[in-house]
């Protein structure tokens, strides 16, 4: 075994996937801070753990009868989508470019967007349930959102910046996955700061280590607002990434049209976003910040960067960890220091053999700013089972 998990030093409630050693160290007093919250049962570090704003990305944690929206984070429901299709390796032509020229064209990428609503003959069978009830239940948002409806339509179906991506990728028996990793676009982040600002005003939190993790607590007002407008954001991101991989399949068939192309079952997974499971014995409510549920039998996606691979996981249920595991590889330097550190070369050549850009642009995404997404999947043997190894041969990146 790979002697995880440990305890993290000064906070006895909190389990880790990683050695304190290996974290920076604003990162560990974000856990030491979050381990102290009146409200806590228990905190999970997973090995991809890394600072962020509000709480330490890589960290399930569960409170009693409270939430703290920041540690949610602004992108709501942000998460991974996958399939496998029926091609393999040598359906594929040399040069990939026409294939991510024209999924850019199908998806609108970085902050651009539809000039409409995507249309339903776009959208799948399984795209299409619950739309209407997304969108009928859209005026009961906190007012502050609601002149956003228009733009929220329009980015329904759009990738996004930063560590959001597109990808077209080989097994380790060279049939072809379509992969893509977004979330709740604008509207998210929009209610997200709204909440958190309303947090932040609230006596029970004055005296908190970090104002950054003011909670909400059950049976108030405050509490059931952010959990409706939570609730909603987290739909419309899972959406927003099922209609994405339906204008991807689509790309991928017209790109393709003699070869009779098909698609296996999608495997869909949030990792950032609260849930109310059973802990301990115990109703809690969890939030997965950079961390996906991996209860026994879940499927998951753990995507490595731009040109270092992925894995398809499946769940083991471990009770430690409250039946999660990593979202991801995890940075190990932020995008300043990356944008610092290398240069445009130093790209090129970390992510030879990918099709996608290799600009300044997107220099921050960088392989090299990121962990070892081997070593990150290893350190949790004990909480997921691999199911498939995928290695990136066209990366669409905003």
């Amino acid at each position: 075994m790979n002697g995880f998990p440990v305890q993290l030093s000064g906070a006895p409630n909190t389990l880790m996937w990683a050695n304190e050693y290996e974290i920076e160290p604003q990162a560990l007093q974000q856990l030491r801070n979050i381990s102290k919250l009146p409200w806590i049962h228990g905190l999970r570090v997973m090995p991809d753990v890394h600072f962020g704003k509000g709480a330490t990305v890589g960290s399930v944690i569960a409170m009693r009868n409270a939430v703290s929206p920041s540690a949610v984070g602004v992108d709501i429901g942000c998460g991974m989508e996958g399939v496998q299709t029926s091609l393999t390796a040598n359906d594929l032509p040399d040069n990939l470019h026409a294939l991510r020229t024209r999924i850019e064209s199908y998806v609108p990428v970085g902050f651009n967007m539809h000039d409409d609503v995507v249309g339903r003959h776009k959208m799948s069978t399984r795209t299409k349930w619950h739309m209407n009830e997304l969108w009928d239940s859209f005026d009961d948002l906190d007012p502050a959102v609601h002149g956003r409806r228009s733009r929220a339509g329009r980015q329904m179906g759009t990738l996004g910046g930063g560590n959001h991506f597109i990808e077209v990728c080989l097994d380790e028996n060279e049939r072809v996955w379509l992969m893509l990793h977004s979330g709740s676009r604008n509207i998210g982040k929009e209610i997200a700061e709204r909440h958190i600002g309303v947090a932040k005003t609230l006596t029970h939190n004055v005296e908190l280590p970090d104002a950054e993790l003011s909670v909400f607590l059950a049976g108030t007002p405050e509490m059931d607002a952010y959990r409706r407008d939570l609730t909603w954001a987290q739909n419309y991101a899972a959406k927003n990434r099922a209609v994405m991989l339906d204008l991807v399949k689509q790309a991928v068939v017209d790109e393709f049209p003699t070869a009779g192309v098909t698609f296996g079952e999608q495997i869909s997974c949030h990792h950032n976003y609260v849930a109310e499971e059973e802990v301990d014995g115990e109703k809690m409510y969890i939030t997965r910040k950079g961390a996906i549920r991996a209860g026994a039998g879940d499927l998951g996606l753990i995507p490595g960067s731009m040109g270092t691979g992925s894995y398809v996981v499946r769940g083991l249920g471990s009770v430690d960890s409250f039946a999660s595991a990593s979202h991801g590889a995890g940075r190990k330097m932020s995008r300043g220091k990356a944008k610092r550190t290398f240069t445009v070369d130093d790209l090129v050549a970390q992510t030879e053999g990918v099709e996608s850009r290799k600009d300044r642009g997107v220099l921050d995404e960088i392989p090299g700013a990121y962990k070892d997404i081997n070593e990150v999947v290893a350190a949790q043997a004990n909480l997921v089972e691999v199911v498939a190894f995928l290695r990136q041969i066209v990366c669409v990146k905003g």
